[in-house]
């Protein structure tokens, strides 16, 4: 109520405002307090690949206390059982709350595929140094290792997680057109793809650091769809692909509105 009620009318927004600065210096507290207590044992299992899979297990543990104690608790429709791994996880990205849900998500082991600039995050830019995939799409060279790294995860049986549209769109929860990158993985390495779509997070937070953006604790919702096979596909069927992935999420999205 309280977003459609300031998207209506401008008083709402201003009249909420001081209560969603209070929910974000309250979520931050959390976020970085527990993440500054948790930070030499992510550190230690980090240092050695052979420990990402518990440092894994730590996350999801610290995913579900955050989910809690910031006051945005998930409820998880699952559609079908995930398919054995590898597969590549693609979801809507509406919020970076995204993340941290994705952990309350998958219960299995998997590693991140995210943008560059996570590696400039204070404290967080850990995840990302070395256990998770960073992605500078603003060299190509780069790009192709990361690619290159996400490939070779998937024949080790690792799975991924990726947002197809590479940021988060201005306009959501209407997503921005999917990038190829997953599709053109999945099709390479015949791995199927599941697809993610979180309802809510759009509505409970928005950029951390615009003043009058959206912040408030309440329910999420996501929905785990039928994995989508890729055995057999080609190159030729990239497109065809990315489109299904898009109308499979898109579909709740539209169904909420």
């Amino acid at each position: 109520m309280q977003d459609g009620e300031s998207r209506r009318n401008p008083v709402f927004k201003w009249l909420f405002l001081p209560l969603r600065w209070v929910y974000k210096v309250y979520f931050a507290l959390v976020f970085f307090g527990s993440l500054v207590l948790l930070y030499l044992p992510f550190r230690v299992l980090l240092h050695k690949p052979k420990r990402y899979e518990r440092a894994f297990r730590l996350k999801r543990a610290w995913a579900f206390f955050l989910h809690w104690a910031s006051g945005v608790p998930l409820k998880v429709e699952r559609m079908a059982a995930l398919p054995p791994a590898p597969y590549i996880i693609c979801c809507n990205h509406s919020s970076y709350v995204d993340i941290i849900q994705m952990y309350n998500v998958i219960p299995e082991y998997f590693l991140f595929i995210g943008k560059y600039e996570l590696l400039r995050w204070p404290l967080f830019n850990i995840f990302f140094k070395d256990m998770n995939i960073a992605v500078n799409r603003g060299s190509h060279v780069e790009a192709a290792k990361a690619f290159r790294r996400a490939a070779n995860a998937l024949d080790k049986g690792t799975s991924l997680a990726i947002f197809p549209e590479g940021t988060i769109p201005p306009f959501t929860p209407r997503m921005k057109p999917f990038k190829d990158g997953a599709f053109k993985l999945a099709i390479e390495k015949q791995v199927p793809i599941v697809p993610v779509t979180f309802l809510d997070h759009w509505r409970l937070f928005g950029e951390p650091m615009e003043l009058t953006s959206r912040a408030r604790p309440g329910l999420a919702r996501a929905v785990v769809h039928a994995p989508i096979p890729t055995t057999g596909m080609s190159e030729a069927d990239l497109v065809a692909l990315r489109d299904r992935v898009y109308q499979v999420i898109e579909g709740p999205l539209l169904q909420d509105q």
